[in-house]
């Protein structure tokens, strides 16, 4: 029997109390849908000037290691991994983690190879993923067998202000709603900023929040999202989406991987302004130690910490690891440009962000972060000592994910 997921909870009283404080947290793992070789991510090791990166393989170990810490609430893979970890493995069976696929690849995230142009032309819709071999693992399930594998997707779409091509999205959008709600496949709606606009935009941030209203306007019933992920385009813009309607529950896209102030902040303010979900792919497989990143996000997210506590605290930790960081603390607490589509969340082997970009104001510094500031209880969300993470076994990690879950369900 499968556990009770934390996504299914929290949604369900975040819609009947916005006030609530719950987050929605996940690791976006579906890279390998967009880049190709480089999708895992720079290997941690020293090679010299030679761009090695991480083997799918190892690329499914850190998702394995991220279900086990059971802090995120979601899991977004390749149905390609999903079918292994989910179906064969059934990592997700006594796991408070939902698991997700990413049900569409169009064109604005074809960025595999270095000569490709595909991100540089309007998106065009396009489906890679069966959702009848992500819910069971064969062409067509049996009622009883949906619920054995992956029964959420993310599903992306990108408006260009171009008529052919936005109609073409919207009526490829509108055959994937009516498949999913006829096998009881939910999914959550991305909506990535124009990639390559036919007419030139003022503002942009109004642009996506209107082709959203208007677009989710006519779909009702079972055909709705669980819930959005967008890019973050600063207070005013989230406000008003956020505020518009209080059955729609929005997230926010992670971007470029950016410094670790970046990861904290964004998460912190977007939450500040009515968003309730972040999806970070680059920022976690970034870190130099993601199940600490992951957890102090999981902190910040909950309420514990502020952004800048939670870089000092990120640092501190890292040394006591004996990892050292990419950057000195003092370069890690500053800004780097935030970006608003997949192509500009930096390309695993380069190394400047690209595409439409946002710069982030610095907040406040808050002296003396320490590992006692996660002993502060707040909402709902039961603190958990990091300094022994590290040299837990799996079944103690187990235990004590099962004991944070007792408070989390009640």
């Amino acid at each position: 029997m499968n556990m009770q997921k934390t996504l299914d909870v929290k949604i369900a009283r975040i819609l009947a109390d916005r006030s609530c404080g719950d987050f929605i947290l996940a690791d976006a793992k579906d890279a390998d849908m967009a880049y190709g070789l480089a999708a895992p991510g720079l290997s941690p090791e020293a090679h010299g000037k030679e761009a090695k990166f991480r083997t799918l393989d190892q690329y499914r170990t850190q998702i394995r290691e991220v279900i086990a810490q059971g802090l995120v609430d979601i899991v977004l893979m390749s149905a390609s991994t999903s079918e292994i970890l989910t179906l064969k493995e059934r990592l997700f069976e006594n796991s408070p983690i939902t698991p997700a696929i990413r049900a569409n690849d169009a064109t604005d995230i074809w960025l595999a190879g270095a000569e490709g142009v595909y991100t540089s032309t309007p998106s065009r819709p396009f489906r890679s993923a069966s959702l009848d071999y992500a819910m069971c693992g064969k062409g067509t399930c049996r009622p009883e067998e949906r619920k054995l594998g992956a029964d959420l997707g993310l599903y992306s779409v990108t408006f260009n202000n171009d008529l052919e091509r936005d109609m073409e999205t919207l009526l490829a959008y509108k055959q994937f709603r009516s498949e999913a709600a006829s096998k009881g496949f939910r999914y959550f709606l991305e909506v990535f900023a124009p990639n390559a606009p036919s007419a030139a935009i003022a503002d942009v941030p109004k642009f996506v929040n209107d082709h959203i209203v208007r677009t989710l306007a006519g779909v009702a019933g079972a055909e709705r999202p669980v819930f959005l992920k967008i890019p973050y385009f600063g207070p005013k813009a989230m406000e008003d989406l956020a505020g518009f309607d209080s059955s729609l529950v929005v997230g926010i896209l992670g971007g470029s991987a950016g410094t670790t102030f970046d990861a904290f902040q964004m998460l912190w303010e977007a939450k500040k302004y009515g968003a309730r979900v972040a999806l970070y792919g680059r920022k976690i497989n970034s870190a130099e130690h993601q199940l600490t990143f992951i957890h102090i996000l999981r902190q910040i997210a909950d309420g514990y910490l502020m952004p800048v506590d939670g870089v000092k605290l990120y640092h501190a930790e890292l040394k006591k690891l004996g990892i050292s960081p990419r950057r000195p603390l003092e370069d890690d607490l500053r800004s780097m440009a935030q970006v608003l589509s997949y192509e500009s969340a930096v390309h695993p082997s380069a190394a400047v962000p690209s595409g439409a970009e946002k710069t982030m104001e610095n907040a406040p510094a808050r002296p003396n972060a320490s590992a006692s500031m996660l002993s502060r209880p707040r909402g709902n969300a039961v603190p958990e000592e990091i300094d022994d993470a590290a040299s837990l076994s799996a079944q103690e990690k187990v235990q004590r994910n099962l004991e944070r879950l007792n408070r989390i369900f009640g």
